[in-house]
């Protein structure tokens, strides 16, 4: 479709360029929708895109200076979609250090004029003379709130079609009818650029992502520059900035959640809503799966690694879950929802498909439902480091090798939100807001910060302050690991955000204060104390939070933990009539652990929470925020924080 076709578009100055450049050249595919994208996967030889080899596997790569050639990834058809597989494993997880700022405006976050000692603006004019001369591939998509959307469109190289295949996906695609229909004129406020080989050429093969906030026309513009093929980074976490940049700049700031979400409904048929927050691998995800059961069908809650004890739940019936979001939501007070309420939060999926990472299925029935879908979708998936062979069904528990014996840890599926039974596509009021944690294994002899129980409840100031630090934690499997405890801050969508952290710091104070009817919980996932746990922890206290209902709990049904940034916890659990003993929800009565190593692991998380929250003491931070974390400083006890809000 030519771009004559398209009376009223009217993009800016340098996207257009680059598109009239490319239909000069006979070279622009212009998509409408998710399939011709899958066509675009696997080019057929009349496209002049390259050729599938014998084996049935498309290599898409880039010639650089000197005559080299580098292949990024290898591509197949497969009968449930496309499956793309990066030649560097060092490509198969999001770089934590890939994004950039090229503009001049506001931000806290490292620029590329501070890391490479020169304007971004150089470089900017080098991307699109090179996007010039490639076959290119194109699509405009819509993000935001539903009553103030952000149009959009995409410029990749052409025989990237997987990536683009990923964000079409991701984001939703226009068709193009509706941006030819005449009368309404489609005016972007932001463009993701893909230029892939400029990782070799400029960054020494790191990923880097450039978010350029310019002011063009007269009209706010968000450029995405993505030097690489990895979609996490850019087609994904770097449309996210481009919603955080939005809701920071309103006149009413709001922001957009790193969360799950799940409707979650008991045998007795009450409906309880819980939002899912945390760091990347902080269980968002697992969140809105069913229970992973042994072969007897019950629930491991925990082997014990000091001398393999296990401990286990028998649930007959566990709850139903009808899914809202996996990972990103729109959190506005113009969401209206079924049943709004007053002092709860709405809000509604900023995605319109899911980027699930599926390293924990490692092998058939681990998840039965996830498994059926990705086996036989209604439509096409995109598979990321996941073994599968042309013509083939993609199997998510084949994870791609990233050396002989050691699996990728990040494989992927892009699942379209419309594929999941029982999805939820209306906004929502939340009950109840969860935090998730990876803990280490905590013993006497190894303290570390592994102190948390299967749930505690914090009041809403201390609730703030985990959103603050929001600790990535340990063995995550998303992000290229740089060891240690390390901090996603902000709401833990730091790592995506644009700006200031002092002005994310303030929308989310506002929101909490605003939602202070909610009940703010704290889970951790992987281990407690001397127990391995994976995702129970949070499996049991969905069951046990929503069967009680968003109903506050009595006086005397907790108790205040022993390290205050822990709020209260449950001395013992009552869960369909079994009793989880108190070793799971206070660690220090653990034998392996111990008064004294759970004081050493208090000390640590202290320590860490001193370390991030001082960045917070800036003149723009609003008075009471200003009081919490100075009485956090001040070694505050739970009492303390109660009486902050």
């Amino acid at each position: 479709m030519p771009l004559a076709d398209f009376p009223d578009l009217t993009l800016s100055h340098s996207a257009m360029s680059v598109l009239e450049a490319a239909e000069k050249a006979g070279r622009l595919h212009m998509a409408g929708s998710v399939e011709e994208l899958v066509a675009l996967s696997l080019p057929d030889a009349s496209l002049g895109l390259g050729d599938i080899d014998a084996d049935g596997y498309y290599t898409v790569g880039y010639d650089v200076p000197g005559g080299e050639y580098v292949p990024e990834a290898k591509v197949c058809k497969v009968k449930n979609g496309v499956a793309a597989n990066y030649i560097d494993p060092y490509m198969r997880r999001r770089d934590p250090d890939c994004m950039l700022v090229g503009d001049i405006a506001s931000t806290d976050k490292p620029t590329y004029q501070q890391r490479f000692g020169k304007p971004f603006n150089d470089l900017r004019g080098e991307t699109l003379e090179w996007l010039k001369t490639q076959p290119i591939a194109a699509f405009f998509f819509r993000t935001g709130l539903p009553n103030r959307p952000l149009n959009a469109v995409a410029i990749a190289p052409a025989n990237a079609g997987f990536f683009a295949l990923g964000l079409a996906m991701l984001q939703g695609i226009i068709p193009l009818d509706e941006i030819r229909a005449a009368g309404t004129k489609y005016h972007h406020g932001a463009v993701l650029y893909v230029a892939p080989p400029f990782r070799h050429t400029h960054f020494e093969g790191k990923q880097v992502v450039v978010h350029n906030r310019r002011f063009e026309d007269e009209v706010n513009l968000h450029e995405l520059f993505s030097y690489n093929l990895y979609p996490g980074p850019s087609a994904k976490k770097g449309v996210y900035g481009m919603l955080l940049t939005m809701g920071e700049r309103d006149a009413e700031p709001w922001t957009t959640a790193h969360c799950s979400t799940v409707e979650v409904v008991t045998p007795y048929e009450n409906t309880t809503t819980i939002m899912h927050e945390g760091a990347s691998g902080g269980g968002k995800s697992e969140m809105l799966e069913r229970m992973h059961r042994e072969a007897d069908g019950t629930l491991l809650l925990g082997e014990n690694l000091v001398n393999g004890d296990q401990r286990k739940l028998a649930l007959a019936r566990g709850c139903d879950l009808l899914p809202v979001t996996d990972d990103m939501a729109l959190c506005h007070s113009d969401l209206e929802t079924e049943y709004k309420q007053e002092g709860k939060l709405s809000l509604t999926d900023a995605e319109a498909a899911w980027f699930i990472r599926v390293n924990h299925i490692e092998h058939y029935g681990v998840d039965p439902h996830l498994e059926n879908i990705t086996v036989h979708p209604p439509g096409p998936l995109l598979f990321l480091n996941i073994q599968a062979k042309p013509d083939s069904t993609a199997l998510i528990w084949e994870h791609t090798m990233d050396a002989p014996g050691k699996p990728c840890p990040n494989p992927r599926v892009v699942l379209p939100r419309t594929y999941v039974p029982g999805v939820i596509s209306h906004p929502v009021t939340v009950d109840i807001r969860s935090f998730g944690v990876r803990c280490p294994p905590c013993t006497a002899e190894n303290p570390t910060y592994g102190i948390m129980g299967i749930f505690h409840v914090l009041p809403p100031t201390l609730a703030w302050l985990w959103r603050l630090v929001a600790p990535r934690g340990h063995g995550n499997p998303s992000i290229v690991d740089q060891g240690g405890m390390q901090s996603e801050g902000v709401g833990s969508f730091w790592p995506f955000a644009t700006g200031r952290k002092v002005d994310q710091a303030n929308i989310l104070l506002d929101q909490i204060r605003k939602t202070e009817e909610t009940l703010f919980v704290l889970i951790p996932n992987q281990h407690i104390g001397a127990w391995k746990v994976g995702f129970a922890p949070q499996w049991i206290a969905r069951e046990y939070l929503a069967r009680r209902g968003a109903a506050p709990f009595r006086p005397g049904d907790l108790s205040p933990s022993r390290c205050p940034l822990l709020g209260y916890n449950k001395h013992t659990l009552m869960v369909e009539g079994q009793t989880i003993g108190t070793w799971f929800l206070d660690v220090s009565q653990q034998p392996e652990v111990g008064p004294e190593a759970y004081d050493k692991g208090a000390k640590i998380l202290t320590d860490f929470f001193h370390q991030q929250l001082k960045q917070f003491l800036v003149d723009d931070l609003q008075p009471i925020g200003r009081k919490a974390i100075e009485a956090c400083l001040d070694g505050a006890t739970i009492e303390d924080y109660e009486s902050l809000l």
